[in-house]
């Protein structure tokens, strides 16, 4: 078939009659929701660039990652149906092309809306032809004195080989002939933009601050860097490498293992090209080069308009610019958890024997974990501390605290994810800072990636009682992130908690098998069968007439068979409402599989984090919170938990963060059943902002909480 349109009619067909949606289509899908954030005109301009940025760098990290994983198909010959049932090349372009279509609207948008409006807001992104003469001399000295020592040209001829650029930096790719060259060739020579040094040169102006692309000083200087030769052509571009790689099970954990990994994050750098920003119209020549060098085609790349920026993900040197401190959105300052006592200064430690408390961040602080770390570590009574890290924030807390604790001969074991994706460095240059101190470090546990949240701290009380303090979460040990990420955690010293935290860490760290769980879900033993069971008998519930209900909140729904049973949970007429901040697979509401399920995004100030799976259980709900997403990753390649609340005043204030994020009409988006999203109207109601509401809970409002 050979006609484009019947091609092109064939595809979408195909994805129509599929029971399921493409991730990588939904995960765009997810990035123009990210987009819409910057649309929102209530936002001050620098709210509205810092989401259009965060747009510009996940797209980097899904090209890398997902683009990525789909050239492993491609390059060496692997078979791949996409969810949509099209095949690796078909499959390819259509991607390709729906990344186009989101790059055109990105940079649109920045062009026509959000530019006209710096002026005002007292900056201006400025070309280096509108300068003053006083202004373009600071940037021509500036040029000389810090940017041209650092440049390098890199030449590719026939003496020279083809250079390896960098990932995600702005290339220059110079083209030349030599004075006299009979053979009247082309040459190029390739200049990677330091990335070292701010990408704006900042003028202080008295009416404006003016921010000039650092690129643009270089290529009205470059000449200086080729002397005695014509150059024709100055091209600006930029490019997407394959960073997807999978760790190969090791035996040897302490040397084979790393090095393993270090050798694979260099190949990161150099993988192959999937993807190729140019700015502006580009040298024929050079282009037919890159094209042969990397083995790419049209589909490849992307054009970017002049008027715009290569890479928006750099506009955050503006967003957090001192000069403009205050200008973005001022969140509230934290409440105290519902189950928290009154009196202040209770020591913590005494609290928890009391009372388990639940936090919700950033709406609760993350210090009460803080705290419960940092004095561990200096208590003479507390005897061991073990902890699953998987991103730490530079400079961290935790990993000072637990520093403090080896020091003063307290047994630290950590589970430190080495494999955490891009904080991989940062990770193993914290892990073995905390190996020297004398902690016990894993490094991960063989093949699989440990993402779960745990912490367990054993105390020995002066009257010589033994209490295990247990902390469980959705979310990193990362005081920056807690911020401004929504997480859920649980701090408890209930023997049925301690037990099951100690069976995993044992079986983490040793080479034992668990004993059944009591509060756990874990994968990859048993989490997926266990959901599905747990959706399994709400159908069965809906068969025989009792009541049913399913909740869920997560960040992505991905697994065929979880999504299966909810599907035949749908028909056996279980109402079912999911929360899913990022992609989802599940088709909502089709007819004959899913019209009793329903499907919203949360898209907005924070970024939603925390997962909870609610289920009816004929009125006595099993409420479960913690790090797995229903994904095969986390189902079959990820060390994951889930735990039970058990506790009916922990229950009801997990089930209201359900039923307010149910209930939001400001930040809600609304799947369809063919994968895209409507924003959900106010239809005469008042604003129900999730993101500000949760700072108004009270314990009167989780008293007498019903979802169904």
């Amino acid at each position: 078939m050979n006609d484009p349109v019947a091609v092109r009619d064939q595809v979408f067909n195909r994805i129509d009659e599929s029971r399921y949606i493409s991730r990588d289509l939904s995960w765009i899908q997810f990035n123009y929701r990210v987009l819409d954030q910057a649309k929102h005109i209530n936002r001050s301009i620098f709210d509205r660039l810092k989401f259009l940025a965060i747009t510009a760098s996940n797209l980097d990290e899904f090209c890398t990652i997902r683009l990525g994983s789909l050239y492993n198909y491609l390059d060496f010959g692997k078979e791949r149906f996409d969810y949509s049932g099209l095949r690796e090349e078909p499959f390819r372009k259509l991607l390709l092309n729906a990344i186009r279509n989101f790059v055109q609207d990105q940079h649109e948008y920045f062009i026509y809306k959000l530019k006209p409006l710096f002026k005002d807001n007292g900056f201006m992104i400025c070309p280096y032809e509108e300068l003053s003469e006083e202004h373009t001399r600071l940037a021509n000295d500036y040029f000389h004195h810090t940017i041209f020592p650092m440049l390098t040209p890199m030449a590719f001829d026939t003496y020279h080989t083809f250079p390896v650029l960098k990932n995600n930096r702005l290339l220059f790719g110079v083209v030349t002939k030599v004075t006299g060259d009979s053979q009247n060739q082309n040459r190029v020579s390739f200049i990677q933009v330091p990335s070292n040094i701010p990408r704006f040169f900042e003028l202080r102006g008295e009416d404006v601050f003016r921010f000039v692309p650092i690129e643009e000083i270089i290529r009205h200087n470059v000449q200086q860097l080729f002397r005695n030769v014509e150059v024709q052509s100055i091209n600006l571009f930029r490019i997407n490498r394959n960073g997807d790689f999978t760790l190969d099970e090791s035996d040897d954990i302490e040397s084979n293992f790393l090095e393993d990994l270090k050798q694979k994050l260099k190949s990161r750098r150099s993988g192959r090209v999937v993807r190729m920003e140019v700015h502006g119209q580009v040298d024929p020549w050079m282009m037919r080069l890159l094209k042969i060098q990397w083995d790419i085609d049209d589909n490849n790349i992307f054009s970017i308009p002049t008027k715009s920026l290569l890479d928006l993900g750099s506009l955050t040197q503006i967003i957090s610019h001192t000069e403009f401190k205050g200008r973005r959105a001022q969140h509230p300052g934290p409440i105290r958890p519902l189950n928290y006592p009154d009196e202040e200064n209770q020591e913590l430690f005494e609290i928890l024997k009391e009372r388990d408390i639940l936090l919700h961040h950033p709406y609760n602080s993350m210090e009460p974990v803080l705290e419960l770390l940092e004095r561990a570590a200096d208590d003479p009574y507390v005897l061991s501390i073990k902890i699953t890290i998987y991103r730490v924030s530079r400079d961290s807390r935790v990993t000072r605290a637990l520093l403090r604790a080896a020091e003063n001969g307290k047994h630290v074991a950590v589970l430190f994810e080495v494999k955490a994706r891009f904080d991989e460095e940062n990770n193993m240059r914290e892990a073995q800072r905390l190996q020297k101190a004398g902690c016990f470090v894993i490094y991960g546990v063989s093949s699989l990636k440990t993402h779960t949240k745990l912490m367990l701290i054993v105390r020995k009380e002066p009257d010589e009682k033994v209490y295990r303090y247990v902390h469980l979460s959705s979310g990193n040990y990362n005081e920056s992130t807690s911020r401004l990420y929504t997480d859920i955690g649980l701090l408890t010293t209930k023997e049925i908690y301690a037990n099951d935290v100690s069976e995993f860490f044992n079986v983490i760290t040793g080479h034992s098998y668990p004993t059944t769980y009591r509060n756990l879900i874990t994968s990859p033993r048993d989490m997926r069968n266990q959901l599905c069971n747990l959706v399994r008998r709400e159908a069965e519930n809906a068969r025989q007439g009792l009541p049913s209900g399913i909740v869920i909140k997560i960040n992505s729904l991905q697994d065929k068979e979880f999504i299966d049973e909810l599907y035949s949970a749908s028909q056996a007429g279980v109402p079912i409402r999911l929360v899913v901040r990022g992609m989802c697979c599940l088709r909502p509401g089709r007819q004959g599989l899913s019209e009793n399920i329903q499907v919203i995004s949360i898209v907005g100030e924070y970024l939603e984090h925390s997962r909870i799976y609610y289920f009816h259980n004929e009125g006595d709900p099993k409420v479960y919170i913690g790090s797995a997403d229903a994904m095969v990753r986390s189902f079959d390649r990820r060390i994951e938990s889930l735990f039970m609340l058990d506790e009916a005043i922990l229950k009801k204030q997990a089930m209201n963060i359900l039923r307010f994020n149910l209930k939001d009409n400001v930040n809600t988006y609304i799947m369809q059943e063919d994968g895209t999203y409507t924003l959900k109207q106010l239809n005469d109601e008042p604003p129900f902002n999730v993101h500000k509401e949760f700072y108004t809970v009270s314990k009167e409002m989780v008293k007498d909480i019903q979802l169904f």
